[in-house]
């Protein structure tokens, strides 16, 4: 069954065949999870460098029987995303892991050791698009991307920020690697050496 598609297109035209990619990517969607009730994608350009084209940004909002998921992919960190075909193929693959992981969830494939963790922000890499956390459980350091970080999203953590996490499966080029990754409140960590 197709899943129901709302485009938008935002300081810029539309655009039939950026139109059809996005759908040729949203029907893909469906081999993720039967639950998904709507998508949302909004196409905007709103970086104009001189040196450089429009820097676009995709954003996708998907609507999974009691959840929302949303995924934004934006231009200024990354350069490839003057192509718009590129970045429209980068949301799409942010969403499909976001979607992969909440349909684990959903289905109880998720492995014991999945539990949300805590731990704080050790080192960011804001251009880059990622950082690490230290598990407040072991002090171990685990890799995260920015894709991986829900809520306010990657822009709005901070050096020492709590964090809920799950270790994902598989590792990073950089080790273990986070996924749902959560900033949590004002809440104190147990953890060695930390008072």
């Amino acid at each position: 069954m197709p899943i129901p598609l709302q485009i938008t297109f935002r300081h810029m035209d539309s655009s039939d065949a950026v139109e059809k990619a996005i759908r040729s990517h949203a029907e893909k969607l469906d081999r993720f999870s039967e639950r998904i009730m709507g998508c949302r994608v909004v196409v905007s350009a709103p970086h104009q460098h001189h040196r450089q084209g429009k820097l676009y940004e995709i954003r996708i909002d998907l609507r999974v029987a009691g959840e929302e998921i949303a995924v934004t992919r934006e231009g200024p960190e990354n350069h490839a995303h003057e192509d718009i075909y590129v970045a429209i193929r980068d949301a799409f693959n942010a969403a499909a892991r976001v979607l992969q992981d909440h349909t684990r969830r959903f289905q109880g494939d998720v492995k014991a050791h999945a539990e949300p963790l805590h731990g704080k922000i050790v080192r960011l890499f804001p251009y880059e698009g990622y950082g690490f956390l230290e598990s407040a459980a072991d002090r171990q350091e685990i890799y995260f991307h920015k894709n991986s970080v829900t809520g306010p999203g990657f822009d709005k953590l901070e050096v020492g920020a709590e964090v809920r996490f799950v270790i994902a499966e598989g590792e990073s080029p950089h080790g273990p690697q986070a996924s749902a990754v959560t900033a949590v409140g004002k809440h104190h960590l147990v953890g060695k050496g930390e008072s």
